[in-house]
């Protein structure tokens, strides 16, 4: 005689068990799971008529088994308490107890529980039901600088948390866009089968029949992938700096339009002048600090640097200099 507990997760369908967990509900003498169950309509097209209990008896459980094969359907989250006192109650007299696993989670499994958490805060939480995408934008960039530090220091012991935050900006913004009832209206299922799409047509070297030399080559075709779709996008023949979010630190804005206008051998000469161009434009006393800043981003550039990272750098140094100056004004 024997005890099977069936363990089963809830991140996939009811119903989508194993053959050996199939089996083994078919051919066990009694079958027993908490009333409610999700297997439950599963079980009853299979032809399987369980003993719904209100709450499992660990030492009914085991009387019950010593006299007939027995199988407990587990609750979908475990049942870890009842798993234990079984095991206690075995332990000076023995019996054949098996955990068979009848489903198991697949790769991305716990999105779905951050789907069903971000679901439940926003319907349960004040502070949650409030917010809206502009509220939320303001969180959304300090989590995303917050793993650049986190990389920048080398702590990659931390960027499992850090990206975890990232994370959960994009399903909070699903949250609040999947509420809208017109055509703006879009789910986490939306955003993410948009960015697979995305990925396989801008791969067709992986996912196509392209056939690419190497890095660079694979870098080119994205480029003209991404300008096709742009031109698609707005109707119009499409502009190389089409995209740039203007709203980003102004030295990395200036080293992404450098690098789209060098992308199209852009004449170099349409960075002279800068300063006056802009004066006239906003009406202002003349400065050449923004011309100045935006030669030190092509400076950085040729020298293969990353200037919004360089001056981090240094403001990095600085700041323990000044740190440093406290503690030892602060012992004095």
């Amino acid at each position: 005689m024997s005890l099977t507990l069936l363990a089963t997760t809830h991140r996939v369908a009811p119903g989508l068990l194993t053959w050996r967990a199939w089996d083994a509900l078919r051919s066990a003498a009694a079958v027993r799971v908490r009333a409610g169950h999700p297997l439950l309509p599963s079980l009853g097209d299979a032809g399987i008529v369980p003993e719904p209990v209100d709450e499992p008896d660990a030492a009914l459980l085991v009387a019950d088994a010593r006299r007939a094969d027995v199988l407990w359907i587990a609750a979908p989250e475990g049942d870890e308490a009842l798993m234990r006192e079984i095991g206690h109650l075995v332990v000076n007299d023995p019996l054949d107890v098996e955990v068979l696993h009848g489903s198991y989670d697949l790769p991305g499994a716990r999105l779905l529980d951050l789907v069903t958490v971000m679901d439940t805060l926003r319907r349960e939480c004040p502070w949650d039901r409030k917010q809206t995408h502009a509220t939320l934008v303001p969180y959304l960039l300090e989590e995303a600088y917050e793993v650049l530090d986190t990389v920048e220091a080398g702590d990659y012991g931390a960027l499992r948390e850090e990206l975890g935050d990232v994370l959960m900006q994009v399903a909070f913004h699903s949250v609040v866009a999947a509420e809208r009832g017109d055509e703006t209206a879009f789910t986490i299922d939306d955003v993410a089968g948009a960015i697979v799409d995305k990925l396989v047509r801008r791969h067709p070297h992986v996912f196509g029949d392209v056939t690419v030399s190497g890095a660079d080559e694979v870098n080119a075709n994205w480029e003209q992938i991404k300008a096709a779709e742009r031109a698609e996008k707005s109707g119009e023949e499409a502009s190389a700096l089409d995209g740039v979010p203007m709203g980003q630190p102004a030295l990395s804005l200036a080293a992404q339009l450098q690098r789209r206008a060098a992308r199209i051998d852009a004449p170099s000469g349409l960075a002279d002048d800068l300063a006056g161009a802009a004066t006239a434009e906003a009406g202002e006393t003349a400065n050449d600090v923004g011309a100045r800043l935006f030669a030190l981003v092509r400076e950085a550039a040729d020298r293969g640097l990353d200037a919004e990272a360089e001056l981090r750098a240094v403001s990095r140094v600085f700041r323990d200099r000044v740190r440093t100056w406290e503690r030892e004004i602060r012992s004095d």
